[in-house]
């Protein structure tokens, strides 16, 4: 059974006071527990059946400007006692840091907004097991799946305390349900293609169905079947949602406060610049109720608020915690658990205007690889995809694809199909140019 909320704020108020009369002149806590219980399932025989009940302890002290952390699963008062004289005694090694303290007081989170992060609900093994047969069951029905490389379900509860020697004291609960299969498609005469597809949510009853589960794998799989080559060339690129969130994740990687600090990043002279066109705007919202990616409050305990990333295609805000926001004499946004929801606002035109901007493109379906370097800036990675022309369509793959991000961000033009899936989500996006595809 999931901790309760008292007895977390209790071990959580036991390591600070023991902390501070250890010489700590400031300590933070973190107490977490979390039930996982996971299902695997392959070729409809179970391989193997998990659970998981941990609770752990996260402690940063601080002497000034020295700061050390220290990670464990509780055991019992005796071993935690021990842990924390460790932490302490690795606190004093460290050198100064002028940069290091506990979060402004004012930015702390006082109310926490029920976001509506957890489900009382529960699944059984049986019924886990049920629903991955199912799953199979519709995958292996289509005549080109060939076999399963395993399905999943799993179901995780958790309960979060964080605190602080400047009283901040505060939690929450969450619950999460996620199923995935992977499959493997076939057809006489050619080679093996594979592809998978998940849900995650926060509520059990919104799990997507086994069977819509199962085909839409089995869809992704067989239509990389009888792939083909391509040549080099400067075509326009179209990158599936799957895809084109992958957008957000380099941006991210390009914004961390971090990264501009160190001046490590290819936007490090951009922040109120334009790098998107002007009909671009990026949020970052992690107070959307019911989402698994949501926060009332980021892991320092600073409140959570919406925030304009890229507006009118202007970059306004970087990704800061306390640390790096007074290394850049700012103030932290409330990003030190990075972002949450993230999503460009969706274009105008449908998926189909797309297609029909160009009399030749490839829709990119899968890319192998990272999708660029937020250092350099450049862009570069393996993939597969679908050729379009005046022809029709069909699959190839073995290609890779090239240029730099401003490319892509310069570029961009985006459809009105977007949903929410991931912590990074983009509608369908057409690179109209700009990259270069290598084939053979």
């Amino acid at each position: 059974m999931l901790k309760e909320k008292k007895e977390l704020e209790s071990l959580a108020g036991y390591c600070i006071d023991k902390s501070i009369k250890l010489s700590a002149t400031n300590c933070e806590v973190k107490v977490g527990n979390i039930i996982s219980e996971t299902v695997n399932l392959r070729n409809k025989k179970i391989e193997n059946s998990d659970r998981s009940d941990v609770l752990s302890i996260n402690i940063t002290t601080y002497i000034n400007k020295k700061k050390s952390s220290i990670f464990f699963t509780y055991i019992d008062y005796e071993n935690t006692n021990v842990m924390i004289e460790k932490c302490i005694e690795s606190t004093k090694l460290l050198p100064d840091d002028k940069f290091n303290s506990l979060p402004n007081k004012k930015l702390l989170t006082k109310d926490v907004e029920d976001l509506l992060l957890f489900d009382d609900a529960t699944i059984s093994n049986e019924k886990k097991l049920e629903y991955l047969k199912e799953v199979e069951n519709a995958a292996l029905g289509n005549r080109f799946i060939s076999q399963t490389n395993g399905s999943s379900f799993n179901q995780s509860k958790s309960n979060f305390i964080i605190a602080n020697s400047d009283g901040l004291l505060s939690g929450y609960k969450k619950s999460e349900f996620s199923s995935f299969t992977d499959l493997v498609a076939k057809k006489n005469g050619s080679g093996m293609e594979r592809d998978y597809y998940y849900d995650s949510k926060v509520y059990l009853k919104d799990i997507i169905k086994p069977k819509d589960l199962g085909n839409s794998a089995a869809e992704l799989a067989v239509r990389k079947l009888n792939p083909k080559k391509t040549k080099t060339e400067v075509i326009p690129i179209i990158f599936e949602k799957r895809i084109s969130k992958n957008i957000l994740g380099i941006l991210s990687s390009a914004i961390s406060g971090s990264s501009f600090a160190r001046g490590t990043s290819f936007l490090k002279n951009k922040l109120n610049n334009q790098i998107f066109p002007k009909n671009i705007n990026i949020i970052d919202d992690p107070l959307i109720k019911k989402s698994i990616y949501s926060m009332p409050f980021d892991k320092e305990g600073i409140k959570s608020e919406k925030m304009y990333l890229v507006k009118n295609g202007v970059l306004k805000n970087i990704i800061l915690d306390s640390y790096y926001s007074r290394m850049l004499n700012k103030e932290s946004n409330g990003r030190a658990s990075g972002l949450s929801n993230t999503f460009f606002e969706p274009g105008k035109y449908s998926y189909e205007d797309l297609f029909s901007s160009a009399k030749k493109l490839i829709l990119i379906t899968d890319i192998m690889g990272a999708f660029g370097n937020a250092t350099t800036g450049e862009f570069s990675c393996g993939a597969t995809g679908i050729y379009f022309d005046n022809d029709g369509f069909y699959p190839i793959n073995n290609f890779t694809l090239g240029g730099k991000i401003e490319n892509i961000f310069n570029n961009i033009i985006l459809a009105n199909d977007l949903e929410f899936k991931y912590s990074k989500n983009c509608p369908t996006a057409l690179i109209s140019e700009g990259l270069v595809v290598g084939g053979c």
